[in-house]
């Protein structure tokens, strides 16, 4: 978890400079927190890690700067089916998510295989693919371990939660 932020600038804080955001010491902390967050949480989430550093942050800021930073497309979005939307910053490289339906773990994961297949398809159909977004649900298999093959899917090290371009990020 966070502890001391210190002088540190986080992704998200640099990536908002870059947008020419205003940034308050509330922003920052609330931006820090998403880019140190391994998972994807949701703003209860957000809210209860950022007061861990900042007790005066409000929950409605925590919504608000979330909103913002999703407006400036630098945080995504997501909906894993669980009800709550999810965060996470914007990925500098493409990954596809797997979400465990019984535990709601998320993987992230890259298959070249997928891609290909996805441009194909949108090629047969007459397109030109300039985004997507995919997730696959499902339930481990008995028997199997967090460490079963994974064939040709390359998995994120140390992640279990990050996702996918929003908004039609190429992929």
């Amino acid at each position: 978890m966070i502890h001391d932020l210190g002088d540190m600038t986080s992704q998200l804080e640099r990536l908002c400079a870059e947008k020419g955001l205003k940034m308050t010491d509330q922003r920052r902390v609330i931006a820090r927190v998403l880019s140190e967050s391994s998972d994807h949480p949701d703003v209860e989430q957000v809210y209860r890690r950022a007061t861990k550093v900042d007790p005066r942050i409000s929950i409605a800021t925590v919504y608000r700067t979330v909103k913002l930073f999703e407006e400036a497309n630098i945080l995504d979005r997501h909906d894993f089916g669980d009800g709550r939307a999810r965060y996470e910053e914007v990925p500098e490289q493409h990954h596809d998510h797997l979400i465990d339906v019984k535990s709601g773990q998320v993987i992230e994961f890259r298959n070249d295989e997928i891609e290909k297949l996805q441009r194909q398809v949108a090629a047969a159909l007459g397109y030109r693919l300039v985004g997507h977004r995919l997730e696959l649900y499902g339930i481990r298999e008995a028997g199997r371990s967090d460490k079963a093959d994974t064939t040709d899917a390359s998995r994120e090290p140390g992640k279990s939660g990050n996702g996918a371009p929003s908004g039609g990020a190429a992929g």
